[in-house]
């Protein structure tokens, strides 16, 4: 049976924290000037660790570092597009060579803004946050996800990147699930097995039900911790499928697509990897998140045909 969640990923995430801000006076929020039902919470509860620091994203990154510098819990909080590529060189200076353990989380990655067209498209944040030295990145498929992360991102001693999609998904996993793996295999299946991350795990299981239904069997990972990876204790789940699919709405470079086939090599697996990505093409377009998907030839029948033609 599926359960949709009653509270979107960005609220479980900030419900979470707001339960240890409150016995934490140095968890900070900064607010790049955007709201929420729970941002709205925390900042009448606890009006002095909450900051709104106006549209002004280099300017945020450096108050955050600055006050982590000085013992404060610092999470900034902003839409996914402006908070990576705005202000990336703070990120990397401010943020990244000083190691200092700050939490970015950006909601709204990929095609979430879809209709506010590509100045709201997050489609590069994975691929260019993970290139950065200290950097952790969470991509949570559900709200149950992004509310147990909040633990391991508080004994975190480096900079941290969270993106929590828009919207209420179905429950993938319950609220007792141990996370500290970075993945889990939601489903088996010997012939392919999908590798996803985000919301596009849910596509990743359609696409399984559909292949099923023409006798191929697919596993499913969920990757949800994209950095730092369990190398080998991935390593060796994907070691078992002789076909790899990676799945994911982002850019097809240097993405999750990328990390899986670095992943391969560096440890000299050899196995064909299809990659399900966005196209490496200038992509000026406006529409709801499932038009622009099919452009992209990531829907459910376009999935399933380009798997199927690739086997």
């Amino acid at each position: 049976m599926i359960t949709i969640s009653k509270v979107e990923m960005r609220d479980a995430f900030i419900e979470k924290l707001f339960l240890r801000a409150q016995k934490d006076s140095n968890i900070v929020i900064l607010s790049n000037d955007f709201g929420a039902p729970s941002l709205d919470k925390f900042r009448k509860a606890l009006p002095r660790q909450f900051i709104n620091a106006g549209i002004s994203e280099q300017n945020i990154i450096s108050v955050a570092a600055g006050m982590a510098m000085q013992g404060k819990r610092v999470f900034v909080y902003s839409i996914a597009s402006f908070i990576t590529l705005r202000c990336y060189e703070q990120i990397k200076i401010d943020l990244c060579v000083m190691n200092l353990p700050v939490t970015i989380f950006g909601v709204g990655p990929c095609y979430s803004y879809g209709p506010d067209g590509p100045t709201h498209h997050a489609t590069e944040d994975i691929a260019i946050m993970r290139v950065l030295a200290n950097m952790s990145i969470y991509s949570p498929s559900d709200a149950n996800v992004a509310a147990s992360i909040v633990l391991h991102i508080l004994d975190a001693t480096s900079p941290v990147y969270v993106r929590l999609d828009r919207g209420k998904w179905p429950l993938l996993y319950g609220r007792d699930t141990s996370f500290l793996d970075g993945f889990a295999v939601l489903r088996e299946g010997g012939d392919i097995c999908i590798v996803s991350t985000g919301i596009m795990t849910h596509r990743a299981l359609e696409v399984a039900e559909m292949l099923m239904e023409r006798s191929i069997n697919v596993s499913v990972i969920d990757l949800y911790r994209l950095k730092p990876l369990q190398k080998s204790l991935l390593l060796g789940v994907l070691a078992r499928y002789k076909r790899i699919v990676t799945l994911e709405e982002h850019a097809i470079n240097g993405g999750l697509g990328s990390l899986i086939i670095e992943l391969l090599v560096d440890a000299d697996v050899q196995r064909p990897v299809k990659r399900c990505a966005i196209s490496d093409e200038l992509l000026y377009a406006y529409g709801n998140r499932d038009a622009l998907q099919m452009e992209r030839q990531l829907d459910k029948e376009g999935l399933v045909t380009a798997i199927e033609e690739w086997r």
